[in-house]
């Protein structure tokens, strides 16, 4: 299957999501990603939160927010009420129950929803976090759309993304590409482009590669300990496929050190009320994209 574009059918579209969301679920992520499902885990997560400036006094919307280990942690590390939406629905429940058994039950709430379809009433959130899966929406415009609809004039965006030269190997094409977060990511310069035709301002790129780096050779390393154990017959694991998933991540690493597969954290604004906002011949709102690497 190749990756979805302009011309894909919803039914292509929905499949994608489909699969997404039940690899999420799955054991093997529990297994291979830990407790965060992303580069970096709660220390890019608190970064993030850092960045954003998060108080008691803010309520926050934490989007494909899977199990919920980075919602609870932000309203346990900054006080903040967080309602976090997810696609897969047993995502939803499992988070619910953390949040109930973490005591947390009161500011942390989970619901199934689509992050290009979102039904909360505009302006209704102080900061949106979104956390290595913006790169698989297959309607980032639409998604973006909906980040700068629910936020309050003045609100924050926060993401953390794996990003990728225009070009990379065959390896990177497919639906297992897809799921791995590397089939359809971008550069910065284009999410950031996505931020500006939704309205965005202010955006500041942060540079977090060596997340990455640490996160691919964790999990080819527990890969490796999940193939012995399925072949000690210790472990069931039919559905995955480790000669393909050990040539994705070889490639990768190989990727990252060439600097063409990189993570980062992107900052944004909504305008406050009554700001100018300047649009260029594209529709693109005009604004400089500020760099920094940790």
């Amino acid at each position: 299957m190749l990756p979805m574009n302009a011309s894909s059918t919803a039914s292509g579209t929905q499949e994608i999501k489909h699969c997404c969301a039940q690899l999420y679920e799955s054991d093997i992520a529990k297994l291979l990603l830990g407790e965060s499902f992303h580069p970096g885990g709660l220390k890019l997560t608190e970064r993030l939160g850092s960045l954003l400036q998060l108080t008691a006094k803010s309520r926050v919307l934490d989007v494909a927010s899977g199990t919920g280990a980075s919602a609870l942690f932000l309203a346990r590390h900054f006080g903040c009420q967080v309602i976090g939406i997810d696609i897969g629905h047993q995502n939803v429940l499992r988070a619910n129950e953390a949040a109930i058994s973490q005591n947390l039950g009161a500011r942390v709430q989970f619901q199934h929803s689509d992050a290009e379809r979102m039904a909360f009433e505009d302006a209704s959130f102080d900061a949106v976090i979104c956390e290595c899966a913006f790169c698989t929406f297959p309607d980032k415009a639409a998604a973006a759309s909906e980040f700068a609809r629910v936020l309050k004039p003045g609100g924050v965006l926060g993401l953390s993304d794996l990003t990728r030269a225009p070009v990379l190997a065959d390896q990177f094409q497919g639906l297992l590409a897809w799921i791995a977060c590397i089939a359809d990511a971008q550069d910065a310069e284009r999410y950031a482009a996505y931020l500006c035709a939704a309205g965005f301002t202010s955006i500041d790129v942060e540079a977090h590669n060596e997340a990455l780096v640490e996160m691919a050779t964790q999990i080819r390393m527990k890969l490796l300990g999940a193939e012995i154990m399925v072949g000690l017959k210790k472990l069931n694991l039919p559905e995955v496929d480790f000669a393909k998933a050990k040539e994705l991540l070889k490639v990768a690493l190989g990727a990252i050190h060439d600097d063409h597969l990189g993570y980062a954290i992107i900052t944004a604004s909504r305008p406050e009320l009554g700001s100018k906002v300047s649009v260029n011949s594209q529709g693109v709102t005009s604004t400089a994209i500020n760099r920094s690497r940790r």
